[in-house]
């Protein structure tokens, strides 16, 4: 199998999906593409630099939340392959929603056109820099050595431990634009389902947040390597201290 991208979808009402667009638009410095869709209910964050790897959409039923798209050659082969590793597939018109085996929601779309390129980071106006370049996947601590096992088997990615027992991640090819955390939750959440989150990198995590608090963001809890938010319409995320030009092509960062 061929993976050739990653798209972090976010999924909000349609009543806040235009505050949290505003918000994510400000936070990417990019601009929103025009709705596209049946109903209106898609569109996607354009970077000024790069291509775009965050999409929008509106959701009818549910708080909605974040889910992967997984860019690859061919669906169908993907698909098979995600199946025998133990995902449940339902194809729709032209792509295939998936359910992993800790029941994470996620989606298997046709590749677009020549390679694609990582957006730079983004310099603040006090010299600082961010980056949103992660997908945290929360999972139930029952599931977590098969989800591990399923999205190694699946991406081909090695998987490598983190900073914390609780934290392994996905080794990313150069240039791809989400890194993968797989996170052992402490407890299984309500639903007993694996769910995802995004993550910013930031040179200066304080400086970020406060920034984004400006923004209408609100801190839920502060750590010694992250702070969790979430944004004006609830959507929880993280400002991570990581370095936010990992995974660059080394001549794109000047």
């Amino acid at each position: 199998m061929s993976l050739r991208w990653l798209t972090a979808f976010i999924d909000r009402p349609a009543p806040v999906l235009d505050a949290c667009a505003g918000f994510w638009a400000r936070v990417l410095q990019a601009r929103r593409s025009p709705v596209r869709g049946p109903s209106g209910e898609f569109s996607t964050l354009l970077p000024s630099d790069g291509d775009a790897f965050v999409r929008l959409q509106a959701v009818r039923e549910g708080p909605g939340g974040v889910h992967l798209d997984v860019h690859v050659d061919d669906v169908d082969v993907a698909a098979a392959h995600a199946v025998r590793l133990g995902a449940t597939a339902r194809p729709q018109r032209g792509y295939v929603t998936l359910a992993s085996p800790a029941g994470l929601v996620w989606c298997l779309v046709p590749a677009q056109g020549p390679a694609q390129v990582r957006p730079r980071p983004v310099t603040r106006p006090d010299g600082s820099v961010s980056l949103l370049d992660q997908l945290a996947l929360d999972i139930p601590p029952a599931d977590y050595e098969a989800e591990c096992a399923f999205w190694a088997a699946m991406t081909g990615w090695e998987v490598r431990g983190g900073s914390r027992p609780e934290f392994r991640s996905l080794v990313r090819p150069e240039g791809m634009p989400l890194r993968l955390l797989l996170h052992r939750l402490d407890t299984p959440p309500a639903d007993g389902l694996a769910s995802c989150h995004l993550d910013l990198a930031a040179t200066d995590r304080d400086a970020e947040v406060t920034l984004h608090e400006a923004w209408g963001a609100r801190v839920v809890a502060r750590f010694a390597g992250w702070t969790s938010l979430a944004d004006p319409t609830g959507l929880p995320y993280c400002v991570t201290g990581r370095d936010p030009w990992t995974g660059l092509v080394p001549d794109r960062r000047r």
